[in-house]
């Protein structure tokens, strides 16, 4: 890992730090003994498990591996909310590369009276932004706004303000760096200005690998009910992959640099007419043919390689290719945008981060978290077998708002399946 120093120099080199968390694979326990690689679900409640539906693979209907357990925790941004993420998939080689066959669970709990304390909050925050505007042009020079639309008042207002009260953005970063620290031991991410009291929730709840990155939504609504049926018995199961637990740390990369194609790289073309003769125009079609997106990611995963999830709360994923479905679906909504090859299309069922909306309440779907190619390496260490997983990234989209079923009562536990999107590794081509 380059060390943590944003923005500085080190030896004439230097370093950026990211507000995404990386999650590495040890076998010696952290303080978050919730999160984990591999292993068996421990669920929030252990009397309340999810619909055994949830289990189920949706191409074969077998039992499912569980790949990821996050402590989901975000006191910050859903105070009062107890969240776990689950990602499984199946180990059958028969359902691979097929929709269905790897399935993300969000299990939350909403303490007695915390949406009563959410919906007050988002009345003082409706009230307040239609409170008038002080009009910019009077207050500094004396003129009175023209008409009675009351247009001019707000002309000035800032379209990138988070909140009406002009505030800035919480720094993660601003209580001590990035060092490698257990998900449950770090430190708190606002910085309070003076004065300023300490946030209830960030200190009466534990902190989690996810309450680490700054977020904002809104609050829960109502959902239909939805069938249930028992949670099959563990002897159930295929066998589990072994159990690593997680250590974070933000993201640390080198300082950009513009990719170069090597001086003795040569690439012959056939062209109608004859030979070409290794110029510009051979440069181009060079550079053409090499897949940005996966040498994006395979450059910034590279820089910190033994990372085996990425996590940032309503952030952009990190995507593995653009020319794969899912490559098309997010890639306006990705870390590095759209490349000109990649063809993007909208739908009315989607939100702005190109995921589907949540298919619980209807709300928008956010990037919370992703697996990289490592975790295949750590999952598979005791494998013998050279036919292993074959994905090159799995995305895991959840609901904005942190919906739970609506015939599950606050104080109780219940479970939602979110989005998941899996791109899996380039197949070569028989010519």
């Amino acid at each position: 890992m380059p060390p943590v120093d944003s923005d500085s120099s080190d030896e004439g080199e230097d370093y950026t730090e990211t507000n995404t968390l990386l999650g590495y694979a040890s076998q010696s326990a952290s303080g978050d003994a919730i999160s984990h690689l591999g292993g068996s679900p421990a669920w929030i409640d252990e009397k309340t498990a999810p619909s055994g539906a949830l289990a189920k693979c949706r191409v074969c209907n077998g039992l499912l591996t569980l790949l990821l357990e996050l402590n989901g925790d975000l006191p910050e941004h859903f105070p009062g909310h107890e969240r776990r993420l689950y990602i499984w998939s199946c180990r059958r080689k028969t359902c691979r590369r097929k929709e269905g066959s790897v399935r993300g669970i969000r299990g939350v709990r909403f303490a007695k009276g915390c949406s009563k304390v959410a919906q007050k909050k988002m009345e003082k925050k409706v009230v307040k932004q239609e409170e008038p505007q002080p009009q910019l042009g009077e207050s500094l020079f004396g003129v009175k706004s023209v008409g009675n639309t009351g247009a001019a008042a707000n002309s000035f207002a800032n379209p990138f303000s988070a909140g009406s009260n002009g505030a800035a953005p919480v720094n993660p970063f601003a209580s001590g760096g990035a060092s490698a620290i257990p998900f449950a031991s770090a430190q708190p991410l606002s910085k309070p200005t003076p004065g300023e009291g300490k946030d209830v929730a960030s200190t009466t709840l534990p902190e989690t690998f996810a309450s680490k990155v700054r977020v904002s939504s809104p609050p829960p609504s109502a959902q239909p009910a939805r069938p249930h049926e028992p949670w099959p018995a563990e002897s159930e199961f295929p066998p589990a992959y072994p159990c690593y637990y997680l250590d974070a740390e933000y993201e640390t990369l080198d300082a950009p640099s513009t990719p170069q194609i090597p001086a003795n790289a040569r690439m012959d073309v056939d062209v109608e007419g004859g030979y070409s003769g290794g110029g510009k125009e051979d440069k181009e079609i060079f550079e053409s043919s090499l897949d940005k997106t996966f040498q994006k990611f395979a450059d910034r995963v590279g820089q910190n390689p033994e990372q085996v999830i990425r996590y940032e709360f309503q952030s952009k994923p990190l995507l593995y290719s653009d020319a794969d479905a899912i490559g098309k679906l997010l890639a306006a909504h990705s870390e590095y945008g759209s490349s000109s090859n990649a063809k993007v299309t909208t739908a009315g069922s989607r939100g702005g981060s190109g995921m589907p909306r949540c298919q619980n309440c209807g709300a928008e779907r956010v990037f919370e978290v992703q697996l990289t190619p490592h975790a295949i390496t750590e999952l598979e260490a005791d494998e013998t077998s050279i036919d292993g997983m074959e994905w090159g990234t799995i995305i895991f989209g959840t609901c904005s708002k942190d919906c739970k079923p609506s015939d599950v009562p606050e104080g109780e536990v219940g479970y939602v399946e979110d989005w998941i999107g899996v791109q899996w590794e380039e197949v070569a081509k028989n010519h």
